[in-house]
């Protein structure tokens, strides 16, 4: 399991879909995931500092568990199947935790809010995730190499590379 950082959010240029962009914490590995409107609005109001006069569903979320007197712990994106990211938020309460499946997209959003830390399966960063070499990593030429590859990516090719990984096992 790695520790992953948010890279930032963007949008599919094909299919106008939001993708948040999750990075190693101590690599060039990075890993895309679609996502849905709503939860990339959550995740970028969050990370800009904006607020709503009325809690949104994972403001209500957060504020509720802090009322139980429970915190997120982590996240984690723990597979990816059939096309479909998988993730588990690692909620603690009274000196135990507990592990609740979730879409990705809420577990960041949560993780946000939370200021937990977020983590992804060493397998799903060795299937679905985009390594950029070199030492030292130059953010423009990282968004240009980024921006070319969602021109010409869909989410079905990660099934179709996931099916061909199938065929050589």
């Amino acid at each position: 399991m790695q520790e992953m950082v948010i890279y930032g959010v963007s949008f599919d240029l094909v299919g106008k879909q939001p993708i948040v962009l999750l990075k190693t914490a101590d690599g060039n590995k990075f890993l895309p995931i679609w996502i849905g409107h709503p939860e990339a609005a959550a995740i970028l109001m969050k990370l800009q500092g904006a607020s709503t006069p009325r809690p949104m569903t994972h403001d209500l979320v957060t504020d509720m568990l802090g009322q139980l007197d429970a915190q997120v712990v982590r996240i984690t994106v723990t597979e990816l199947k059939e096309n479909t990211f998988y993730a588990s938020i690692t909620v603690q309460q009274d000196g135990s935790e507990i592990d609740i499946d979730s879409r990705p997209s809420d577990a960041i959003a949560l993780a946000v809010r939370a200021e937990a830390p977020i983590f992804a399966a060493d397998d799903v960063i060795e299937e679905s995730a985009i390594e950029f070499e070199g030492e030292e990593v130059n953010e423009e030429e990282i968004v240009s190499e980024f921006k070319q590859f969602l021109e010409h990516v869909t989410p079905d090719e990660f099934a179709e590379a996931e099916a061909e990984d199938e065929e050589e096992s």
